[in-house]
């Protein structure tokens, strides 16, 4: 993946004031975004990823720090002069429109009548929804409307599209599916993304690079294997999945194997999660630990067993 970032931040900050006090929203941010690059800010909610967003979008400015797209300083030029776009969680379809209407509204002022028409049959191919051009928004489903919404922002050739938690309306197994479609996409069409979410799963998935952020603040930057295994703080090893602590070490629950020798331990819970089997348990120092299992091995509570992992598998903070 090129190196050379479409969007950096640069030390950027934003406090909301209020007659109390002020909110520190986002703290002293740099990041760069690399060119094509399916790039998701992650964190709980409140920790000011939808802020950076709105930031680079136009929608609110910076109290201190620089916005630059495409090597130009951008932080003081209104939204539509930003060569980005946003999808929005709710999609904001107009739904008195058809599908191609809706995605060929915004190009409008910029097009001629046939370029319209053509790049709009083209961005239709690009997400799948050739024979849905003459529906409303009420006759789609919701991965379908989704993918309209992704069609209108992306007919304009954005330099970075913004996506503010889009899946979050979808039903869990419908996220699944659409989730791959949506990487599919940012593949075949180039443009970048940045994505945010509060979903730790979606981000690992999808993402080429992940920032985890916390009260406002970047806790690491990397690739999803890099945040997962090598963690930097003890909030981005256990935001990103469970973590066992032991002895002051971190290890994932998937790391740790039932074995005839190691570690004694007594089983104190056993939970079926179908793929895998969740065994918590107590170590004789008196120390919880867990483990993911393969559903065929049985266990109970009570039972006595010993536990080990791999020490390359340990997380020293």
């Amino acid at each position: 993946m090129p190196s050379e970032p479409v969007l950096s931040l640069r030390r950027v900050s934003k406090d909301f004031a209020s007659y109390r006090d002020v909110a520190r929203a986002v703290v002293d941010v740099s990041l760069e975004i690399p060119r094509g690059a399916f790039f998701s800010l992650l964190g709980p909610s409140g920790c000011g990823k939808t802020t950076i967003l709105r930031m680079i979008a136009g929608f609110e400015t910076p109290t201190a720090g620089e916005v630059w797209l495409n090597g130009q300083r951008i932080d003081s030029l209104p939204p539509y002069q930003r060569n980005v776009n946003t999808v929005f969680q709710s999609y904001a379809l107009f739904p008195h429109l058809t599908v191609q209407r809706n995605i060929e509204f915004g190009l409008k002022h910029k097009k001629e009548p046939d370029d319209i028409s053509n790049r709009v049959l083209e961005v239709l191919r690009q997400v799948r929804l050739e024979g849905k051009a003459s529906r409303r928004p009420s006759e789609l489903s919701g991965g379908e409307r989704q993918r309209v919404a992704l069609a209108r922002a992306i007919v304009l050739k954005p330099d970075v599209l913004l996506l503010d938690e889009p899946l979050s309306a979808l039903d869990p197994q419908l996220r699944k599916q659409v989730r791959g479609e949506l990487r599919d996409l940012q593949r075949r069409v180039g443009v970048t993304f940045l994505f945010v979410t509060h979903d730790q799963e979606e981000a690992l998935s999808m993402s080429d690079q992940i920032a985890v952020m916390n009260a406002g603040s970047l806790e690491q930057v990397g690739t999803p294997r890099e945040i997962y295994t090598r963690p930097r703080t003890r909030f981005v090893a256990d935001f990103l999945g469970a973590m066992n602590w032991i002895d002051g070490v971190g290890v994932r629950p998937e790391a740790v194997t039932i074995t005839p020798q190691g570690r004694k331990a007594i089983v104190t819970g056993v939970t079926y999660l179908g793929s895998f089997c969740h065994i918590a348990m107590t170590l004789d120092s008196g120390e919880t630990i867990h483990a993911q299992i393969a559903p065929g091995v049985s266990f109970a509570a009570g039972q006595a067993v010993c536990v080990t992992w791999n020490p390359d598998d340990e997380v020293r903070l």
